[in-house]
């Protein structure tokens, strides 16, 4: 199976910059987005062959997520079950067969991490919520996680230690996610390669310099870890100031 996620930053905005070319081109089994800033009916997207999966949030023009699969689920899911968590549209879960497929736009922790404390909470809410379903079937877990986990994962990781994305407390939830029975998709094929980023600011020609970060992911079940064929960063797609990764797996 080939998946893709991509945070498409407004996928409205990314229409207009060539989005369904990519996605036709890219012929994905199974293609999720984050930040799609939509509410419901703001978008009539032909995607023929895929059934079409959306979590708004409740305020405007803000978050969201979408998942488009060739193969309909057995089951859908949006949320993880906790009021507090579920009113910013960001998680969508697909159930398959042989495996559950979890897409998220998880919390930024904002300017002087001013949304921290909720962000440790919400991931210690969410790795709840993929254990309990890593008990059942094999999890897929995609998206954009918002955090650069070690200093390999961003071009300039002195200057941005305890900045949002780069905290103690993130890379460490991160790092506890893994040691709870998960793998880092990316760095299982590739554990010591640099310069592998899916996030750039739109400021200081960070993209054409390529002082990114690295803060989208696919995370397998690690008794999964070997069905996994690999795992890529397409940094020349443009359209979003993120770009789309990919996983290839046999499963």
């Amino acid at each position: 199976m080939k998946l893709i996620s991509w945070n498409v930053n407004g996928l409205r905005a990314a229409v207009g910059k060539g989005f369904m070319d990519y996605f036709k081109s890219a012929d994905a089994d199974i293609f999720s987005l984050q930040e799609t800033k939509l509410q419901e009916g703001q978008i009539d997207l032909q995607t023929e062959g895929y059934y079409q999966y959306w979590n708004y949030a409740e305020r405007k023009g803000y978050s969201g997520t979408a998942v488009f699969t060739k193969v309909k689920p057995v089951s859908v899911s949006y949320g993880i079950g906790i009021e507090e968590h579920d009113k910013e549209g960001r998680v969508i879960t697909l159930e398959f067969d042989n495996f559950y497929h979890v897409t998220a736009y998880v919390p930024n922790s904002q300017a002087e991490n001013a949304r921290l404390d909720y962000r440790v909470k919400w991931e210690d809410a969410m790795r709840e919520y993929l254990l309990g379903l890593d008990s059942k079937k094999p999890v897929i877990f995609c998206g954009d996680l918002n955090v650069a986990h070690e200093e390999i994962d961003l071009k300039n990781p002195k200057p941005n230690v305890g900045s949002a994305g780069f905290t103690y407390e993130e890379r460490g939830k991160f790092s506890q996610l893994l040691e709870s029975g998960f793998v880092d998709s990316f760095r299982y094929f590739y554990p010591d390669t640099v310069g592998a980023y899916s996030w750039w600011s739109y400021r200081f020609n960070a993209r054409k310099n390529n002082a990114g970060w690295r803060i989208d992911y696919f995370v397998v079940s690690e008794r999964i870890a070997g069905k996994m064929k690999d795992a890529l960063i397409h940094s020349d797609i443009l359209g979003s100031d993120h770009c789309p990764v990919e996983l290839l797996i046999e499963i």
